[in-house]
């Protein structure tokens, strides 16, 4: 049986009507959504500030029972101020065993029978980040137990409410969680949040339990600011002994400030809702996507150049970065 013409145009001709078919197929489906979003309970974990603080003003407004977890209590305030009386907030430090199981109980009493639809692990830090000879250990320990260990004991403890209500997983990664290209505990915790995803994923399928994940490029949120970070820098230059001064120069410093201050001001999107719309579409379609690019720079830069050879990489990265005195 011949399902293919001999003549190339014919050939390219019939892969072109498949593509189209394909496309189509994705397209329906990537738009059908699920009922009864009023009866569903989603927990925003860093919603004090930036992408949490939107999703939860969306989801709210989308008619999603909002429970809002946020790390201080003016930010709950201010939070609530914004939003419909459907919203709730309650106070979770992700890196506090204690503060997580008092917001279970919390969430448990709110949800009832129902169980939890939607967690979505948003709640991140940035800082400190630098070349990798200016850290000490603990210096990765405090960014990965927020971003990570957090994330995974949160996770850990309302799965069971997850499995109960069939619902969502959304985890905030990053696309520098594909391609690292900054030292310090930022880029491995993200690398980390990509593959317990991965892993939660499949263990959680058997469950009807989905899981999803949001790769943004940079955003203007507290975790790209700039005066947070180059303070950072500053006294951890200050700090540094002075053979590592010497071997880097002088002006590396300021090098360094004003080349991540240009690729922020190219770069970064004051648009959060690129961001917040994945997380959206994950917890209320009905067939959410296993990832989300956020960001023109996450599509059509990061992620293709984490595809390219590494030698090719390190070129365009080196490029955005200044050099060490001593090479």
């Amino acid at each position: 049986m011949v399902f293919f013409s001999a003549d190339p145009l014919c050939c390219w001709v019939s892969l072109a009507a498949l593509a189209l078919a394909a496309a189509v197929v994705w397209f329906y489906r990537d738009s059908r959504h699920i009922t009864g979003i009023h009866e569903k309970y989603v927990l925003v974990t860093g919603c004090d500030s930036g992408f949490g603080n939107l999703a939860a003003r969306q989801l709210d407004r989308r008619g999603f029972h909002v429970i809002a977890a946020c790390l201080t209590e003016p930010g709950a305030s201010r939070l609530r101020a914004a939003a419909s009386p459907r919203l709730k907030t309650l106070l979770l430090n992700v890196t506090d065993s204690a503060s997580i199981k008092s917001a279970l109980e919390r969430v448990r009493s709110e949800t009832g029978e129902r169980g939890l639809w939607g967690l979505v692990n948003n709640a991140g830090i940035s800082v400190p980040i630098g070349p990798t000879d200016w850290m000490q250990p603990e210096d990765f320990t405090k960014v990965l137990d927020v971003n990570l260990m957090g994330l995974i004991e949160v996770t850990l403890n309302f799965l069971p409410l997850l499995k109960k209500a069939r619902g969502r997983v959304v985890n905030v990664a990053s696309i520098l969680g594909r391609l690292s290209i900054i030292g310090g505990g930022y880029c491995l915790s993200k690398w980390g949040v990509e593959a317990f995803s991965d892993s939660l994923r499949r263990d959680m399928m058997h469950f009807g339990v989905k899981v999803s994940i949001i790769e943004p490029g940079f955003f203007k949120t507290q975790v790209t600011d700039l005066s947070l970070i180059e303070d950072d820098l500053k006294k951890r230059w200050n700090n540094l002994p002075a053979e590592v001064r010497g071997a880097y120069g002088d002006s590396y410093l300021q090098d360094y400030i004003k080349l991540q201050a240009f690729s922020m001001r190219i770069l970064a999107s004051s648009d959060l809702s690129k961001v917040t719309s994945c997380m959206q579409h994950a917890l209320s379609a009905r067939y959410p996507r296993t990832r989300y690019a956020a960001g023109w720079d996450a599509k059509f830069l990061w992620i293709p150049l984490s595809y390219l050879p590494t030698c090719i990489a390190d070129v365009i990265v080196n490029l955005l970065m200044p050099s060490p005195k001593e090479t």
